[in-house]
């Protein structure tokens, strides 16, 4: 029975993108591992010889009495084959499934746990990828990609400027 190996990483949504940033490599020391800006994306890592992100800061947390904080809640997987057994047996168990994705640097299947948090089982593919990508997939067909370059791997954006 698969299981899994362990917490990736916590997503958070943010109202100051650049402060938070600036806040976990500057003040954390954390190393900035991916980013859109355009998209208000930011992965960092403090420890990205081992780990693609442990933290994932995403614009768009909203005013008012429900802050929304938690973006997701992101948890390994040991092989592709266990990440296809967590997906069969979270719809047989009737977990709403969002979707299915490809990261290019690994392939997660996206949740909502019995109170609704939106969560992650993910696989990693050992595929490089500094941009982060999403491509919704078939996590079943048997030609999952999972080696060389995604088209919408874009080049690094830049914060806009606040004026």
């Amino acid at each position: 029975m698969p299981r899994v190996t362990g917490l990736g990483h916590v997503g958070i949504y943010v109202r100051d993108l650049e402060r938070m940033v600036a806040f976990y490599r500057d003040v954390m020391g954390m190393q900035i591992t991916k980013q859109n800006w355009r998209a208000g994306v930011v992965f960092l890592s403090a420890d990205p010889d081992t780990v693609d992100h442990e933290i994932a800061l995403m614009r768009g947390r909203p005013e008012g009495a429900d802050p929304h904080l938690i973006q997701q809640i992101s948890m390994r997987a040991a092989s592709l084959d266990d990440l296809r057994a967590f997906h069969r047996r979270l719809v047989a168990e009737g977990y709403r499934i969002e979707e299915v994705v490809n990261h290019a640097s690994a392939i997660g299947c996206y949740f909502f746990d019995p109170e609704g948090n939106r969560t992650e089982v993910f696989w990693v593919t050992g595929r490089p990828c500094w941009v982060p990508t999403v491509s919704p997939i078939d996590i079943h067909q048997s030609d999952v990609p999972v080696g060389g370059r995604m088209t919408e791997e874009s080049a690094t954006l830049t914060p806009a400027r606040q004026g």
